[in-house]
């Protein structure tokens, strides 16, 4: 075949044989896909791909998301056989436990996984995140002879990311951004878990792609026609101002006696079948994990070329810093995830008698103080600027030059109404590494992301849900749009802050930990309602997650709140009062981050001795780890008048002190009375 040659098909027949073994020791996996992508995988990678396994984290590096991440058997094989640290010993241990081989590809555990897929369409979303972080980043930090960043994103999807609608929501913004530097080979290999996909899925993806404004084509031969994947990859670089998407068709399992049917997609391959495999492409079927030394050299030598090219980039970013000092040691500063020193400064402060405002307005005032201070900030919004008030006065709006609307250096994105999407894109912003995401939509529809959130959890990525209409307090709206279990859903995650301040310095707080917590995602709930900013509230305070709001010696019951809740637990102190009862209040407004804090301080906040009741216009599920009784909204909210929604629930000074008098009647002859702090054990594995 012209252009390629009997070492180039060594090197794709050893993964086609390599990643069977792989699955066939673990007893699990997914044989096919990697055999029938094998081809394309050698030709991208060999081809077309700058890397340098020396240093998988290299700025500049081409980036490669594997959307179908349960193929990761052919994306470990050319993570070992190029010579990242994977060695044959981790090929072997795929899919055990503590390996670095894990069952779906993650981020944290293998060099070389760019972003953790899994959960089909993610990777997708991401790698439209990852293009767009390099164009942005080229507009702000390329010069005249400094093109510090020109990579490309390359990205494998299937079938099934295809049918995911995350995947469908970043490929629509893609094209309309006009990502050039995003190529998607798509694999077209028509079968899916439950079978042929002609049983649910018969649209002529092209079409779809070609109508969200991408450059489209198709290889026919997937299998084994390189020349004909190598030129069309070579023609979607050429192609400048649309992502490319390639429609490859493939074989499943290619070689397999089980090939082009779903039994080769999710089950090791029997063990007649893969002896056949190796016979069939020259590989004695009694050997396994081999790879030949000359498909090492040949690869290794790809290697060295890529690790020169890292060399020449780094001669280039010192001549850079000699010329751009400032942008030198910005990109610097910024790839190590630190802050500018003294950012913190320009985070606003308040009194109790400054006007009561939405806390939304008041994340509006902190994005408005912060922008110059922290340029990576890449702000945005699902469709709802002005209802998230997540743009500041100044913004840009990042958009392709062409259009009129913006540039590529802008600093807010308009995601459209596409929250799930959003979510993945913001993953693939964060892995980039030179910007730190932060995007709106109501708290209720971040639920629509909560698989790309997810993954912001596992994947340790800094980017930020600005979550307005927190509460039933957003009224009129009603039950469709009150959000009323979307807190307790994500507490229950790992990784995670979760922030519902109460007043203008708890959102500084919040700001102030979703900023300085590198690895850590955050979501911040705000409301839509305006809220006093309250005696006592500070962010040295806040940013411990919890504190005492209101303290009394004399306090016969602590009650805590978060976030709208708050001031009207203090206005029930007075209630409490008048009836003869004594009552200290809490502030939490984020129970991970007081979580994290040492027991005497938890204790401190939530002694022993009294009882504590917690008071949240929300499911009460997930309090009883801070308080003996619990109210809130165990039911859907209502459509009206925010304060006559609050009023219809007793959310009121009356209806807390009503229920405070009832825990303490409740507990008064309880002796000792425990705080929940105090238990057997703190930590559940």
């Amino acid at each position: 075949m012209p252009g390629y040659n009997e070492d180039d098909w060594l090197a794709i027949n050893t993964i086609r044989c390599l990643a069977p073994d792989m699955v066939n020791k673990a007893n699990i996996g997914h044989p096919g896909a990697p055999m029938s992508l094998a081809a394309v995988s050698h030709v991208l990678f060999n081809k077309f791909m700058q890397f340098n396994p020396e240093n998988p984290s290299w700025p500049n590096r081409d980036r490669f998301v594997l959307s179908n991440g349960h193929a990761c058997a052919l994306q470990y094989c050319l993570l070992h056989m190029f010579g990242y640290k994977l060695s044959m010993d981790d090929l072997k241990q795929f899919r055990q436990v503590d390996s670095i081989t894990p069952g779906h590809p993650e981020k944290l555990d293998t060099p070389g996984i760019e972003v953790t897929t899994g959960p089909l369409g993610q990777g997708f979303g991401n790698a439209v995140g990852l293009a767009i972080a390099q164009k942005h980043s080229a507009a702000v930090y390329n010069k005249d002879g400094f093109e510090l960043f020109n990579n490309h994103t390359y990205c494998i999807f299937g079938d099934g990311c295809a049918m995911e609608g995350v995947a469908s929501e970043a490929a629509s913004l893609a094209g309309h951004l006009q990502l050039g530097n995003l190529i998607c080979i798509y694999d077209d290999n028509h079968i899916s878990i439950d079978g042929d996909t002609a049983i649910a899925f018969t649209e002529d993806v092209l079409k779809r792609f070609e109508a969200y404004g991408w450059h489209t084509q198709w290889v026919e031969k997937g299998d084994d026609d390189l020349d004909a994947m190598e030129a069309a990859i070579q023609r979607a670089k050429d192609v400048t101002d649309k992502p490319s998407v390639i429609k490859l068709t493939t074989i499943i399992g290619f070689g397999s006696l089980k090939q082009g049917t779903h039994d080769v997609h999710g089950s090791p391959l029997k063990p007649d079948d893969l002896a056949q495999v190796k016979k069939k492409f020259g590989f004695n079927p009694e050997e396994f994990f081999v790879v030949p030394q000359k498909v090492y050299d040949n690869y290794g030598a790809r290697s060295k070329a890529g690790a020169a090219v890292e060399q020449e980039w780094n001669k280039l970013f010192s001549s850079y810093g000699e010329k751009f000092s400032k942008e030198h040691s910005e990109i610097q500063r910024v790839l190590k995830k630190d802050l500018p020193e003294g950012w913190q400064k320009c985070l606003p402060t308040y009194k109790p008698s400054d006007p009561a405002t939405a806390t939304r307005k008041l994340s509006e005032a902190v994005l408005e103080a912060i922008h110059d201070a922290v340029p990576e900030l890449l702000s945005g919004s699902a469709d709802l600027t002005g209802s998230n008030n997540t743009r500041w006065k100044k913004a840009t709006d990042f958009q392709p030059p062409s259009t009129g609307l913006g540039d590529w250096s802008g600093r807010y994105l308009r995601y459209g109404v596409r929250e799930h999407g959003m979510g993945a894109i913001m993953n693939g912003l964060a892995a980039y590494g030179t910007v730190i995401p932060a995007a709106g939509t109501f708290l209720n529809f971040v639920s629509y992301a909560a698989g790309a959130l997810r993954l912001s959890c596992l994947s340790h990525e800094r980017v930020i849900w600005i979550a307005t209409h927190d509460s039933i307090g957003l009224g009129e709206d009603g039950p469709t749009h009150q959000p009323i279990e979307t807190l307790a859903h994500f507490r229950a995650l790992p990784n995670i802050m979760v922030w519902r301040p109460a007043d203008g310095n708890e959102t500084s707080a919040a700001y102030y930990m979703a900023f300085t917590s590198k690895s850590t995602p955050s979501v911040l709930a705000l409301t839509r309602q305006n809220l006093v900013h309250l005696e006592n509230s500070v962010l040295e305070k806040a940013i411990k997650g919890g504190y005492v709001l209101h303290e009394d010696k004399e306090a016969q019951i602590t009650i805590i709140a978060t976030g709208s809740e708050v001031s009207i637990a203090v206005e029930s102190v007075k209630t409490l009062k008048d009836q003869g009862i004594v009552a200290r209040v809490v502030s939490m407004p984020c129970v991970e981050v007081f979580d994290a804090q040492d027991k005497d301080y938890r204790l401190s906040v939530l002694p022993d001795g009294i009882p504590i009741l917690s008071f949240e216009a929300m499911s009460t599920l997930g309090w009883e780890k801070y308080s003996h009784e619990q109210f809130g909204l165990n039911r859907f909210g209502a459509s009206g008048p925010y304060k006559k929604v609050y009023e219809k629930f007793e959310f009121t000074p009356e209806g807390v002190a009503k229920r405070a008098k009832a825990t303490v009647d409740f507990w008064k002859d309880v002796k000792p009375i425990r705080s929940p702090i105090n238990r057997a054990f703190t930590h559940v594995i």
